[in-house]
């Protein structure tokens, strides 16, 4: 296909008269399309209803070393669970904290006890004059929530194909005691789905932070999350690599079967150093007496151990692979070779990262809720909601069945057709 900056004016308004029939039939439609979230589809959700006939009143709900599930207690998770999720995260169960159903919510508890008590020892952050943190851009809105609630100042990082520009990253980090922590989803990141490369990873864990109490929010959301049996992404596991540079407690790694058994009933964790557990369960003696035992049993007796997880997941990516694969067949399809816009191909996770012309991003998915569909703002993927280039748009294709997926991208592109000729065309008035 032409690209649209080598058409003639004439050839762009004619264009752009068809495509707005095109339009005015998606909007008679009256159609209800949502791709706003990285939610799981209902086909998904099926996959972990035997979940529910694991545990009945009949079975014996004590773990192996005599634990009743069903009474208080077992401050940091029961150890089958610890096994299972330490297989999940790589590390030693020893090195883990199981906590509810969210690992969002224990990103929100490890900023909110920095802020009120510290860091081992450190100044609580509600008494200094200034706390920054680094947010590798375009990057997850959750987040950046969680640190514009907390007052903190949000510092944006480039993200190129092997994760954080990190010299950037150790530029900054060396050179700024109120920088305290930045954001990483180094597997299929939120929202590009690329992976860090090991040069990355071994240069995060090298890291020389100016501040004493600096961590790294390493949310591993994604780690088994693959599309694809003999092509995956891996990652170099952050805690040993911390170790072998002696910055053992520069981590916190965070994860959760939220994606894998049930978004809102799965089980969280922290994974991270001695000291830092040390640190953590300080606060959570006081917080709570113990997680949900059962839960984490019920997880422990669906899946059985790490295998029984990953025969899990494969499942889980029979159902996600033909929706990646349609977004970026109809992208290419409808986009490909136009020069209006470039978007990632990830081998898992959850997202598409979608490139519009500068300044397109808003117009886009504006026109888009015109016709009936709901995508994630624009500017979302950045601190504040504030996107400089107004071009970046998260692409969620895991909600929508396949036929309704298919309908909305096709609705997508052909907004992304028109806001880009749109913008065209007033450059050259």
């Amino acid at each position: 296909m032409q690209p649209y900056a080598e058409m003639s004016t004439e050839e762009l308004q004619a264009l752009r008269k068809k495509l707005s029939a095109q339009y005015r039939e998606f909007q008679v439609k009256d159609l209800r399309l949502d791709m706003s979230r990285g939610k799981p589809s209902a086909e998904q959700l099926d996959l972990s209803m035997g979940m529910m006939d694991v545990l009945s009143s009949e079975d014996d709900l004590t773990c192996e070393d005599g634990t009743d599930c069903r009474n208080y207690g077992v401050l940091t998770g029961i150890k089958e669970a610890k096994e299972l999720i330490g297989d999940m995260m790589e590390v030693n169960p020893d090195n883990i904290i199981i906590y509810g159903n969210s690992s969002l919510n224990v990103m929100f508890d490890s900023i909110s006890r920095s802020m009120t008590h510290g860091v081992m020892g450190c100044t609580p952050w509600c008494k200094l004059d200034k706390v920054k943190f680094l947010c590798p851009v375009p990057g997850y809105d959750r987040h950046f929530a969680i640190t514009e609630y907390f007052g903190i100042e949000m510092v944006s990082v480039p993200m190129d194909e092997h994760g954080p520009v990190m010299d950037v990253v150790e530029q900054l980090v060396a050179s700024d005691d109120t920088i305290k922590g930045i954001w990483c989803v180094p597997k299929y990141s939120n929202p590009t789905g690329i992976s860090y490369s090991d040069a990355t990873v071994r240069r995060f864990a090298r890291l020389k932070p100016a501040a004493p109490d600096f961590r790294i929010y390493w949310d591993n959301a994604y780690g088994v999350h693959h599309l694809y049996d003999d092509d995956q992404d891996h990652l170099i596991e952050i805690l040993a690599e911390c170790k072998r540079a002696g910055n053992p407690d520069l981590v916190y790694k965070f994860s959760s079967t939220s994606k894998i058994s049930f978004p809102g009933s799965g089980i969280a964790a922290i994974a991270t150093s001695h000291n830092n557990l040390e640190d953590i369960e300080k606060q959570l003696k006081f917080q709570t007496i113990g997680h949900d035992k059962v839960n984490q049993l019920r997880h422990v007796r669906f899946f059985g151990d790490i295998h029984g997880m990953c025969e899990h997941m494969r499942l889980h990516a029979d159902v996600m692979r033909p929706k990646f694969e349609a977004v970026t067949s109809i992208l290419e399809r409808e986009l490909g070779g136009l020069d209006i816009a470039s978007w990632t191909r990830p081998k898992g996770g959850y997202f598409i990262s979608f490139d519009s012309l500068d300044g397109c991003a808003k117009g886009i998915v504006a026109r888009c809720k015109k016709a009936g569909l709901v995508m994630t703002g624009a500017g979302a993927t950045y601190p504040y909601g504030r996107d400089p280039h107004d071009s970046n748009i998260r692409i969620a294709p895991s909600y929508p069945p396949l036929g309704d997926l298919i309908l909305a991208m096709e609705l997508f592109a052909l907004c992304v057709k028109i806001v880009s000729i749109d913008k065209i065309l007033a450059g050259r008035k």
